[in-house]
């Protein structure tokens, strides 16, 4: 009776270990601020911006997802001006690569106007450079809590794309 518990118990671990090893490893950039208000690059605006790849990392870590670190020093080398990483997919997936990543992220808070901006973001699969779906979510107004809901739902949508498994959070009260 022991051994079989013990061969249960090692099953269950192993299918635990391989189903964690099969989650794709995606790699999100840090986001860039593309500002076209009459008073661009406000301190906030900059504080919002370096706050979505922890938000969406850790939307994405609570799907299963693997999450692959690129080097800021590694994606400014890389980077040859605002915008350059949309428009470049293979530049993109020679970085995923170098770090082994199997998708990256590439991420714009794009904001027209003082009162919207919207989170972007392009999915590139690295093993042959493709891009698997171009991202947008609505945040209205500067609120941190909008921002928050708006990288829910980028994450749903990059989710919907791979996976599958992610489920946002329940609204709080």
């Amino acid at each position: 009776m022991t051994k079989y518990i013990i061969v249960v118990i090692l099953f269950c671990l192993t299918s635990i270990h391989l189903n964690a090893a099969s989650m794709p490893s995606i790699a999100v950039l840090e986001f860039e601020l593309k500002d076209l208000t009459m008073k661009p690059g406000v301190p906030e605006e900059i504080k919002r911006t370096a706050s979505i790849k922890p938000l969406l990392e850790r939307e994405l870590k609570s799907a299963g997802y693997q999450i692959t670190d690129i080097p800021l020093s590694d994606q400014q080398e890389a980077d040859s001006g605002v915008g350059y990483l949309f428009d470049h997919p293979d530049v993109v997936a020679l970085l995923g690569k170098k770090f082994g990543a199997d998708y990256v992220l590439v991420g714009r808070l794009h904001k027209p106007s003082f009162l919207f901006a919207y989170v972007m973001g392009d999915l590139v699969r690295v093993s042959d450079a493709r891009l698997m779906g171009k991202f947008i979510s609505e945040s209205k107004g500067p609120n941190s809590d909008l921002t928050i809901k708006a990288v829910e739902s980028l994450t749903v949508k990059i989710d919907d794309i791979l996976e599958h498994r992610y489920t946002p959070p329940q609204p709080s009260h």
